[in-house]
């Protein structure tokens, strides 16, 4: 349950950093531009940006760890960028989802992603509540 929750968030999160990059950042749905199809894409795009975040990303990060600690954590605004742009090379390859302009719209795309998606978690997490599970 945690796990859909956490996809649900980050897909509305990508939807409105969608939204407010409009031209520099985008989502390509597949098939017709209707709601299912589009809602779908958003929702793929997410999962591909969950298992890059923590696969390639948790590589990058212990592997960067000096450099975290030589610019205090600025450079996890370069690492979150070229994340959202590898996201991007693997939808695009798929043939659909995420396109991303340039690095730059990449590192400010990533910002706007994560502060969405904390601000959304911080809505929706009194509504769920604890969800793992209960026995």
């Amino acid at each position: 349950m945690r796990f859909f929750v956490r996809l649900v968030i980050n897909a509305l999160a990508l939807w409105l950093t969608t939204f407010l990059l409009a031209p520099h950042v985008s989502v390509d749905s597949f098939g017709d531009k209707t709601v299912v199809p589009t809602v779908l894409t958003y929702l793929l795009v997410a999962f591909i940006f969950g298992l890059v975040n923590s696969i390639v990303g948790t590589v990058i990060r212990i592997v960067a760890f000096p450099l975290y600690i030589l610019t205090l954590g600025l450079v996890s605004f370069v690492v979150n960028g070229l994340l959202l742009l590898v996201v991007a090379w693997v939808s695009d390859v798929i043939g659909f989802g995420l396109d991303v302009e340039n690095f730059g719209w990449g590192i400010l795309g990533a910002l706007v992603l994560a502060i969405l998606g904390w601000l959304i978690g911080l809505v929706l997490r009194p509504l769920f509540g604890n969800v793992r599970g209960r026995a």
